[in-house]
This record gives C-alpha cells, sequence and structure tokens, in this order.
C-alpha cells in the first residue's frame, strides 16, 4: 500500500487520492502534491484586502472600522500602521499602533499603502 503524507492543515493520518488531488475526510482540505513539497511552514503567501502581497516592514492603512476586542474602543477606517510584522495564525499581522499598542490584525482588512 502507498503511503500517503498526512494533511498539512490538521496532520490526520486518513488522507486519500481523488484524481490529482489529496483530500482529508476530517478537515476537507485539497491539496497536490507539488504544492506539498514547496509548502514549508513559515512561507505562506499573505495579502491584503485588495490582493496586494504582504511583506515584514510593509505600510498599511485599515480598510473599515474595527472593534478592538476587551475594550470600548476602535480602530477607525484610514489609520495608518508603519512597519508591519506578518506572523503565522488568523490574525497574521502583528503591528503597533499609534495610540493604542501592540495589536494583531488580520490582513483581510487592511490595505498596502
Amino acid at each position: 500500500m502507498s503511503s500517503l503524507p498526512n494533511c498539512p492543515k490538521c496532520n490526520s493520518e486518513y488522507t486519500y487520492e481523488d484524481g490529482s488531488l489529496l483530500v482529508c475526510p476530517e478537515c476537507a482540505h485539497e491539496w497536490t502534491l507539488e504544492s506539498e513539497s514547496d509548502n514549508t511552514p513559515g512561507t505562506e503567501i499573505v495579502k491584503d484586502g485588495n490582493g496586494n502581497i504582504l511583506n515584514d516592514g510593509d505600510s498599511i492603512t485599515i480598510m473599515k472600522d474595527l472593534k478592538v476586542k476587551g475594550s470600548s474602543s476602535v480602530l477607525k477606517i484610514g489609520t495608518k500602521v508603519k512597519n508591519i510584522r506578518l506572523i503565522d495564525g488568523d490574525h497574521n499581522i502583528d503591528c503597533k499602533i499609534d495610540g493604542f499598542g501592540a495589536m494583531k490584525l488580520k490582513s483581510e482588512f487592511v490595505k498596502k499603502l
């Protein structure tokens, strides 16, 4: 029996082939063997809300008002953020915002300047 790689998303061992795709029955993630070899941790491409690729050190602006969890404050649309740092996870931008301090943002709510 051929050994298929574990799912890169949830690490399940129960993957199976469906045509040219590999499929995980536990999390429904689909991928190809070619993408498996190129998908090393920390090399994920992060794009802003307009589809522009973000890099460490870029400047961004917030595209919509964002409520700050655990606070009554709101990050207003148009707030500029300099020198971002990309991280792995759901909130993939780590930054420092003047007047707020350290903050983690989702890339889908920002645009590159």
